[in-house]
């Protein structure tokens, strides 16, 4: 099977991007894994595929169906640096002209649009704090604080004194597959700067530590708001770039994230699977 891919990436999450708007998705979990594979293939945080619209939202006036699978071939709820790729990646291919659009994931509907300044910006949705918000586990033996929310998929945050620092790539897996979350998380390790500034590192689950993560960064921001560390808007610092993420909370706890950040295509090319 020869397959037409693009590379591109977001503050440094990585992706390769699949236009299946014409046939039919039949890509199994092996292939997969061997595109997002760094030494033999592509290589990738997570595999992008567009698709029309299905019916799992016959109210919603769609554009677009946007999947997301991890490195290891596993399909997840969202991904908000993907997100912004996939606006560039259907106006590049000319698939439409509009510059907000309306795409159903696994983990709901999201509205990302192309600003003017070439960014784009993504309406995440309300975000799904636990109760209580900060809970402990126990990693080796020690107590561990996370504040617990989803933005479509789950992550549990924990504010540490120097990201730096931060156990990400050996704590980070351990909690991923913790007895205390099922379906895996994603571990994320946030230090706060001032009100407005946090630096972040995000253990993925399926993918490892990335060099930015979109949802990570809105439910690292939000976490903060909601433990009273943070105002909005908030610069999320990653190792692979800057996002800005919004949260008019107000009265309304279902008021939405908006992330907003770059998106860029890096290549483009063919590949035997």
């Amino acid at each position: 099977m020869r397959l037409t891919f693009t590379k591109m990436q977001g503050a440094g999450n990585d992706f390769v991007v699949l236009d299946y708007t014409r046939e039919p998705f039949n890509l199994t979990r092996e292939q997969l894994r061997r595109l997002a594979d760094r030494h033999f293939g592509v290589g990738c945080d997570q595999v992008l595929v567009v698709e029309p619209p299905d019916e799992k939202y016959p109210d919603e006036d769609l554009d677009f169906r946007y999947r997301i699978f991890n490195a290891d071939g596993g399909e997840v709820e969202q991904c908000g640096n993907g997100a912004r790729c996939f606006v560039k990646f259907v106006h590049a291919r000319g698939l439409t002209k509009k510059s907000e659009l309306r795409v159903a994931t696994q983990g709901g509907v999201i509205a990302p649009r192309l600003e003017p300044d070439g960014e784009v910006s993504v309406n995440m949705g309300p975000p799904a704090p636990e109760s209580p918000l900060v809970q402990t586990i126990t990693v080796d033996g020690t107590p561990v604080a996370l504040a617990i929310l989803s933005m479509g998929n789950p992550h549990a945050v924990q504010v540490v004194k120097d990201a730096e620092a931060a156990p990400v790539t050996t704590q980070g897996p351990k909690i991923e597959h913790h007895p205390r979350f099922p379906d895996r998380v994603n571990a994320g390790y946030m230090q706060v700067l001032d009100r407005h500034t946090v630096a972040l590192r995000v253990w993925e689950r399926g993918a490892g530590e990335t060099l930015a993560c979109g949802t990570g960064a809105c439910a690292a921001a939000v976490a903060g708001i909601l433990q009273g560390l943070l105002d909005s808007p908030v610069e999320v610092r990653a190792h692979g770039g800057t996002l800005t993420v919004s949260w008019a909370r107000g009265d309304n706890p279902c008021a939405p994230v908006w992330m907003k950040g770059p998106a860029q295509t890096v290549f483009e090319g063919e590949i035997d699977l």
